[in-house]
């Protein structure tokens, strides 16, 4: 039997359903980040950066382009004959199939996996937050202190504390109390859902709770840990941390990377973030085209002007067409003359010529406006926009549209164009 001292289990099945029409056809995980990334490619890197090399991935909603993307785990250093990454969706069982229902669920789901590898500790990950964080320091810290559970938690404005799960500690960081979303934080310390567990503390826990309805780590795992006496322990990270979970903290993780001395930086030689590339020719760019504090993927080609604005591969823009502020994923065609302003655009979508979006007014949005805010225009995959039309801010288009779709050629702010059979 094979032993590893630390293996990680990471959840990659989430909807992420706050990002609207991004993740109507794909999981979260595996959304477009910064060109040429994917969300689940910084945990993934975190991992074989910090000498993890085992790591299986539960996913659930949407899995395919997750699955392809990870593969056998080349890119990541993670094909490996012990260990390495594999891909854990929910199976069917004889006598029953069971979907994962809540977060400690699916890793409950998969005790057999993990006792494959009789580990001293394992690691639970999220796949959909934007960070660089080194496990291992982590790991000594949890072994320092004899804890049986170690609890990843980072300072958050005060005022946002009741978003969280929030960790109350003692002055050697041993977690005395927490409380999930409390109205009236008595602490900032909010956990990050990264959490270390004894293996023997984890599978007893996940046993003696395995019949709660959704069994989550927040709600059930961890209190059952904390009641039977388990010392607990809050580990503090201060690096960069992003939870890319609404479309406009996504928005606004993807322009932090053009800053000119970004906060998050990808190009560090020491900490490298892995993906698997597609194979593509160098970008173009044309004579008379102007780009500006972007970023551009592979083989994008560039006739127009491109201003603060995050660009994937395969990426065409057109003639006279000026892009500002935006994020548009790969294999995107914008043709000439368009005007696009704030706008998230997903992959393989056709912008016809003449289109103008982000023009006009804020205006709240008709459907779901805690979804579609901060006069961004959200644009679904496969999409395709037709000529000479102007799209308001605070709008979401998803599907084939036609000419018939924009009375007088305009798609008004604060208004929703989702084709039938391109559900949200």
């Amino acid at each position: 039997m094979v032993k590893k001292e630390m293996i990680a289990m990471l959840l990659a099945g989430g909807q992420g359903s706050r990002l609207g029409v991004l993740t109507s056809k794909v999981a979260k995980p595996a959304v477009a980040f910064g060109g040429k990334y994917r969300i689940i490619d910084f945990p993934l890197s975190n991992c074989i950066n910090s000498g993890v090399d085992t790591v299986g991935v539960l996913t659930q909603y949407q899995p395919l382009r997750l699955n392809t993307h990870i593969g056998i785990g080349i890119p990541w250093d993670l094909d490996r004959n012990i260990g390495g990454v594999t891909v854990l969706p929910p199976y069917e069982k004889s006598g029953s199939s069971e979907w994962y229902t809540g977060t400690a669920n699916a890793i409950y789901q998969n005790l057999e996996y993990m006792e494959s590898y009789n580990p001293e500790y394992v690691l639970i990950l999220s796949g959909d937050h934007i960070y660089k964080m080194d496990y291992e320091v982590m790991l000594d810290f949890h072994k320092e202190n004899g804890a049986e559970v170690t609890i990843a938690v980072m300072p958050v404005p005060m005022e946002e504390a009741s978003r969280f799960g929030i960790m109350i500690t003692d002055e050697n960081r041993r977690i005395t109390e927490f409380e999930e979303k409390p109205e009236h934080p008595r602490s900032n310390l909010a956990s990050m859902g990264i959490y270390i567990f004894n293996w023997k503390t984890l599978k007893e826990a996940l046993i003696a709770m395995a019949d709660q309805p959704a069994l989550d780590f927040g709600k059930h795992v961890i209190p059952y840990c904390h009641e039977k006496g388990a010392p607990l322990y809050a580990y503090e990270f201060t690096g960069y941390w992003k939870d890319v979970g609404t479309l406009s903290s996504y928005w606004d993780a993807n322009m932090e990377l053009i800053n000119i001395v970004p906060e998050f930086n990808l190009y560090e030689e020491y900490w490298k973030i892995y993906t698997k590339s597609e194979i593509q020719p160098p970008q173009y760019i044309a004579a008379q085209s102007v780009v500006e504090r972007s970023i551009l993927g592979e083989g994008t080609d560039i006739y127009g002007e491109v201003y603060n604005s995050v660009i994937g591969c395969g990426v065409t823009i057109g003639k006279g067409t000026v892009v500002r502020d935006s994020i548009i994923m790969n294999q995107t065609v914008i043709g000439d003359n368009c005007e696009i302003n704030k706008a998230i655009i997903a992959e393989n979508v056709l912008i016809s010529d003449g289109v103008r979006l982000g023009i006009g007014e804020e205006v709240e949005n008709d459907t779901a406006p805690h979804i579609y805010n901060h006069g961004l225009v959200t644009i679904g995959e496969k999409s395709v926009i037709p000529a000479g039309v102007t799209v308001g801010k605070n709008t979401v288009i998803f599907g084939v549209t036609s000419e018939a779709d924009y009375p007088g050629s305009r798609l008004d702010s604060g208004r929703t164009l989702i084709k039938a059979g391109d559900e949200q």
